[in-house]
């Protein structure tokens, strides 16, 4: 069905794009008997759970006076009657499935398999209704995020994270993509139902979306009241230091509106970080700590990530025509692309991404640890102009980190947005157009 998984379901949708997380989806089902597909709203869970399942119930359908959710709460296991692979769409929505699903999957041997999907972490319940088992060994947790460059089409995907780190040196000619075509894809972002629109009718779905997450995600996802005006500031704090490691300080007074309203309390600003988190939107990239016997400091606070570049553009009421103007701006844009796609590729192969900054205030955007341990370093850079300054952050970090009894790294690359090439350089760092990169 694709180059990148091995769907195999009845449901398939017309117009579906093969996604990359499709590997580790066929994975889980042989290795686990179900998966679970957590992710933001309209990233393509359902889609990419229906190219895998040959029967479905859909949990948040309102036929029948949503019939299909009670049913799941009165009757779980009449609910996992169906045709495997069987998807359950918004499963938590009636928690109990979790422990219906681990316990068929165990009675069967795996012959029972299923998808489970999900756009927020289920609450903990007074009740007790709540997961009783975490599922380890029989439900592998997936994250899925918006589509990548690569899975849009956008990407030639000619460089392959997994073959950098196996020691691939790179060489592919980039598409042809100006300042404005970079503009559009990122205030498009990655929603498969905005793909090929032009950014000024996509935008129109990340507005709609930041509304929902003021409005309704934020107290519906824990049945606690938040305040939507505090959600809006909290936001545009967020937005405002993107892809920065903010401090709550800095929150809490972006969220203060004037010197006469009280301050908040950083518990209230952790329970407001913890929400976004929980329905996805927000991302914690922790700092990586390498094993650096000099003991020079590492700091421990974590960047926060939007999940798509088009959602800081919508809450700061920008557009591809504005960024234009602001290209300092569209820099930090230009990053949570970067990531976004980074965290997509480095999941399907295993690894994990984090960043780095120390107390002598060297700071590298991106370092993706492997399975293995061995790690590489990445700068993101906009224009060809700023790969100096990149290569000689990567390359402080890479003597910080051998001086002090660490590895090579497997690869240093800097990230760029308006490269023609992607190849090697002299002294061994990778420069890569984000177009030609995939898993």
């Amino acid at each position: 069905m694709s180059d990148f998984g091995a769907g195999y379901g009845s449901l398939l949708n017309d117009g579906y794009l093969p996604r990359i997380i499709e590997g580790r989806i066929a994975e889980g089902l042989e290795d686990f008997g179900a998966v679970c597909i957590e992710g933001a709203k309209y990233c393509g869970k359902t889609w990419v759970g229906q190219a895998f399942a040959n029967s479905e119930m859909n949990l948040m359908d309102p036929a029948g006076g949503f019939q299909n959710r009670e049913i799941a709460l009165l009757d779980p296991s009449t609910a996992l009657q169906g045709d495997s692979p069987r998807l359950i769409d918004e499963w938590q929505e009636a928690p109990q499935l979790w422990d219906g699903v681990r316990n068929a999957v165990d009675r069967s041997g795996k012959r029972d398999s299923f998808i489970l999907t999900g756009s927020s972490i289920p609450r903990s319940k007074a009740d007790g209704s709540e997961p009783m088992h975490t599922g380890v060994g029989r439900i592998e947790k997936l994250r899925m995020r918006p589509m990548s460059l690569a899975e849009s089409g956008d990407s030639t995907g000619e460089v392959s994270l997994a073959a950098l780190f196996e020691g691939t040196v790179p060489s592919a000619k980039a598409p042809e993509l100006g300042l404005s075509d970079l503009l559009e894809l990122a205030c498009r972002g990655g929603w498969p139902a905005t793909v090929g629109r032009p950014s000024t009718r996509a935008q129109r779905v990340a507005r709609s979306y930041v509304r929902e997450i003021c409005e309704q995600d934020m107290s519906r996802v824990d049945g606690i009241g938040r305040d939507p005006e505090k959600v809006s500031r909290l936001l545009h704090s967020l937005a405002r230091n993107m892809e920065q490691a903010t401090k709550n300080k800095t929150v809490i007074g972006d969220m203060t509106e004037t010197a006469t309203e009280k301050s908040l309390s950083p518990e209230t600003v952790t329970d407001y970080l913890h929400a976004l988190s929980r329905i996805f939107v927000l991302e914690e990239i922790g700092s990586w700590s390498p094993n650096i016997r000099s003991g020079a400091r590492i700091n421990k606070r974590p960047k926060y990530h939007f999940v798509d570049p088009s959602i800081p553009v919508a809450i700061l009421k920008t557009s591809a025509k504005a960024l234009m103007r602001d290209l300092n701006l569209f820099g930090f844009v230009f990053e949570c692309m970067c990531v976004r796609d980074i965290l997509v590729y480095a999941q399907a192969i295993e690894a994990e991404v984090y960043y780095y900054r120390d107390s002598a205030g060297l700071e590298v955007d991106v370092v993706v640890e492997a399975a293995d341990g061995s790690w590489a370093g990445m700068e993101v850079k906009l224009g060809h102009s700023k790969v100096e300054e990149g290569t000689k952050n990567l390359k402080a970090l890479r003597r910080k980190v051998v001086e002090g009894g660490g590895e090579e790294p497997a690869f240093l690359a800097v990230i760029e947005g308006l490269g023609s090439y992607a190849y090697a350089r002299e002294d061994g760092v990778y420069v890569l157009p984000l177009a030609t990169l995939t898993a």
